[in-house]
């Protein structure tokens, strides 16, 4: 017998499912024109969109050919595909002609979250497609009364106006939806990253004949050759080769956890994020993690208003169908955020931890899978697009403080690790075999080596005031570092000497510089940070706060100066330097060099081949109390700057929830100088090659690559 509320449920979908129908009927008995005929045109996409939803959600778990599950992915995406996405009402450009630009902006991002429907169809969450369902109704009820209270009164040439009262209700609309459902969205969102119970993908991976490429569709991602390619790959390395990978990737999240003092065997659940096409790794990543007594959790990157958007995939994630429509609704919710719906938002997930808190605890942190090499994204300018105001970035900092807060009491940052590794693409090019096997190869480089050559540098810059870096032939680079004092040289050191756990693969020292003293201009010719290419970029520094900076990627310094605040400072009016490192992978750096693959390189291997900067938090963040030791047994001590100390006082000012590296390739590099009390310069690298003694053999890649 069915229960009261799946009978409320099962009525309130039958009569959506009736008006979808009838608008999807509907016919003209007159010619339409201006905002009408749009409309009709808007509300006809949509509602057979999600009746397609609704046909395919009861049907989903069928077995079907990999041809069909091919059909039924192209059809899902192909309105936002490029070639579609130019008079498609998702593309706020398009929708701002037909509707004007305030409606049109607003209905797009409706239309977007209409899409965000389709993961809903795949996990079979028809509560999650009702939702939308009714969402898209109440607007159609909005927009049909107003129509039939102002049709025929008003002049074309006036729409705009005419529209603003109507607008003004539709926004309504979307903001109440935000609003009363994302108590729902955030407990499942929240169940989704602590409880194992949620098992959707962790089933495609474990349980599917992953020599048969129709799993893929399974997800409910968008699908494309490189994921199918990447898939096959993978299925055809040998044993040993796909088990050396799965090993290096969970035994860095275990060292993670050793070197830091933390106990692992506290811990019950591991997240893993992944881009789909590696599940054959997964799988033994899975085993791996149980037979340390770690269960899995993935769940799928965010896409809807209810739970963030964002042009960075943060879960388990299919291909874009199209980046510009990512990039151009990144920030829809400024349709409807202000300080009430923060403050909403951040009640609903506090409630949501409470109900998980027991899971939440034993949660270690996540165990992440990249991939690099498709084709570099730069996207075009979209005024029509949503974008924040002042006040909502500035309330927008705020709730990301406060939610990083709450997510460190409840899953608490000083008791968690992670780990991060990252392969290429078959979109990298012909050579994709030949690249991937020498990704494999750096990712399981001699750590030991590398922490010997490394101790070197950290001996030295251990008796530094400060590191000098510059920067050659168009680098315009000048940037000095201060460190903090070392009281006890015998037990004290500036660096972490970084080998191959958390940060996959080996190649780094770094510390938290001091900010007071920490001055210059950081420059790079071309850089991809968060995945989005930077040309000439420049930032400069005042006691180690960002005080200026500029890019090339588009006509206006103003356009330049917004893709800087929106992708780096995340809408923070400033941030620190958050770390100073020296990367020292030249292996992948020759590799990168031989292959023409230096523009498709991943912040995480890049970051290793040079000198490279973070700004925004430091890499101790909400862990700066626990005590960290290099090989050599002395302790880390610059785990703090004068930012992060203010959580003493004030938590809420020593945060950010960002961190962005910034890396001088060698080819860019000067010199980079440890300085002494006394102001002598000792050169570490000269002319993009180490110098300091005991530090040769990082050269050999450069001297192999010129035979």
């Amino acid at each position: 017998m069915m229960t009261e509320l799946s009978e409320l449920y099962k009525e309130r979908r039958e009569l959506a499912l009736i008006r979808l129908k009838e608008i999807a009927s509907e016919g003209e008995n007159e010619p339409l024109s201006g905002l009408e005929k749009a409309w009709e045109e808007y509300a006809l996409t949509q509602a057979k969109f999600l009746l397609r939803l609704n046909d395919l959600i009861d049907t989903v778990d069928e077995e079907r050919s990999e041809a069909e599950w091919k059909r039924i992915n192209s059809e899902l995406y192909d309105e936002i595909r490029s070639g579609r996405y130019e008079t498609c009402f998702a593309n706020p450009v398009y929708a701002s002609k037909r509707f004007g630009e305030g409606m049109g902006r607003l209905l797009s991002a409706v239309a977007a979250e209409m899409r965000s429907a389709i993961p809903a169809v795949f996990e079979q969450d028809e509560e999650d497609l009702l939702l939308r369902m009714e969402l898209f109704l109440e607007i159609h009820t909005t927009v049909d009364e107003w129509q039939k209270e102002w049709k025929g009164a008003q002049k074309e040439t006036e729409i705009e106006t005419d529209t603003q009262d109507l607008e003004k209700a539709v926004k309504s609309d979307l903001y109440w939806y935000v609003s009363d459902y994302s108590e729902i969205a955030m407990e499942k969102r929240i169940a989704q990253m602590v409880d194992p119970a949620g098992d959707f993908a962790v089933k495609i991976v474990c349980e599917s004949d992953l020599s048969d490429p129709g799993y893929l569709y399974r997800y409910g991602e968008y699908i494309t050759d490189n994921e199918l390619e990447l898939a096959k790959h993978i299925q055809d390395l040998p044993e040993e080769t796909v088990k050396k990978m799965a090993d290096t990737f969970t035994e860095g999240y275990r060292i993670g956890f050793k070197t830091t003092g933390k106990d692992i065997s506290l811990k019950k659940t591991v997240n893993i994020r992944y881009p789909i096409g590696m599940e054959r790794m997964v799988r033994m990543a899975i085993g791996n993690f149980k037979a340390i007594g770690l269960e899995p959790v993935i769940y799928r990157a965010t896409n809807s208003l209810l739970t963030g958007r964002s042009v960075v995939a943060n879960g388990y994630f299919g291909a874009f169908a199209n980046q510009q429509y990512e990039y151009d609704h990144r920030e829809d919710e400024a349709s409807v955020w202000d300080g009430q719906l923060a403050t909403r938002k951040l009640e609903c997930t506090r409630n949501a931890y409470e109900k998980y808190r027991d899971l939440a605890k034993v949660h270690g942190g996540p165990a992440v899978i990249e991939t690099f090499g498709d084709v570099p994204f730069v996207p075009a300018s979209c005024p029509q697009g949503y974008r924040y105001s002042e006040k909502q970035q500035e309330n927008r900092v705020q709730y990301r403080v406060q939610a990083g807060k709450m997510t460190n009491t409840y899953i608490p940052g000083e008791e968690r690790s992670f780990t991060i590794i990252a392969f290429p693409v078959p979109a990298i090019g012909d050579r994709f075999k030949e690249i991937f096997d020498a990704v494999t190869r750096i990712n399981t480089l001699d750590y030991m080596k590398y922490s010997r050559i490394q101790q070197a540098l950290i001996d030295t810059l251990d008796k530094a005031v400060e590191v000098h870096v510059t920067g050659r032939g168009g680098n315009r680079t000048d940037l000095r570092v201060a460190l903090c004092e070392i009281k006890d040289p015998a037990k004290e050191t500036h660096f972490e000497n970084c080998v191959a756990d958390v940060n996959i693969p080996v190649g780094e020292v770094f510390t938290s510089p001091k900010l007071k003293g920490t001055n210059g201009i950081l420059h790079v010719g071309h850089v991809y940070l968060n995945e989005l290419e930077f040309r000439d970029l420049s930032v400069t520094f005042e006691d180690g706060m960002v005080a200026d900076y500029d890019c090339g990627n588009f006509e206006t310094e103003e356009e330049n100066r917004r893709y800087f605040e929106e992708n780096v400072l995340f809408h923070h009016k400033t941030l620190p330097m958050g770390e100073c490192a020296i990367g020292t992978n030249t292996t992948a750096y020759v590799m990168a060099k031989k292959y023409g693959i230096e523009d498709r390189l991943p912040i995480l291997i890049a970051e290793k081949t040079g000198p490279h900067f973070a700004v925004g938090d430091t890499c101790y963040s909400h862990a700066e109390d626990i005590a960290v030791f290099n090989p050599d047994g002395k302790e880390i001590i610059s785990r703090d700057n004068e930012i992060s100390l203010l959580r003493k006082t004030d938590e809420s000012k020593a945060y950010f929830q960002c961190h962005t590296d910034i890396t001088i390739p060698y080819d860019e590099l000067g010199a980079v100088f440890a300085v002494m009390p006394d102001g002598e310069e000792v050169a570490l690298i000269r002319d993009g090659r180490f110098v300091l003694p005991g530090t040769e053999e990082l050269n050999e890649p450069f001297e192999r690559a010129q035979e």
